[in-house]
């Protein structure tokens, strides 16, 4: 298992980590624990990330923390939130370098189609 690069817990109240929702990165994976009597834990893969959005609503700008939109191809998780997390624009360039050196070691292409917006992904180059 690659060693974990970046961990922090969800932080909604004040910046402060009052959560059952953790994160934590490797230089491969996203891994997102929920739960505390019943915990759930998903992780994807970095080269299936499609693009990432920074958000700071001007509370979370206040306790210094903020929300990383993911879009993704992963089936489980799709389209998720890490949310209130410390130190945001960081965590998300740190997060869009991996996911790109993922890609590029796995051989991992996409298409994007303007106007219609679908995605399509491969490991070849070739469109599906």
């Amino acid at each position: 298992m690659s060693e974990i690069i970046w961990k922090d817990r969800k932080r909604p109240i004040f910046g402060l980590p009052l959560s059952f929702t953790s994160y934590s990165l490797s230089d491969e994976r996203l891994f997102v624990k929920r739960g505390f009597l019943n915990l759930t834990e998903d992780e994807i893969r970095l080269y299936r990330i499609r693009d990432l959005k920074l958000t700071k609503s001007i509370w979370q700008r206040i306790f210094g923390v903020g929300s990383i939109q993911v879009f993704s191809s992963d089936k489980s998780l799709g389209t998720f939130v890490i949310e209130s997390v410390k130190n945001p624009d960081e965590v998300k360039e740190r997060l869009s370098n991996l996911v790109e050196v993922q890609r590029e070691s796995k051989h991992v292409t996409s298409r994007e189609y303007m106007g219609d917006g679908d995605f399509d992904e491969d490991t070849d180059g070739q469109l599906n």
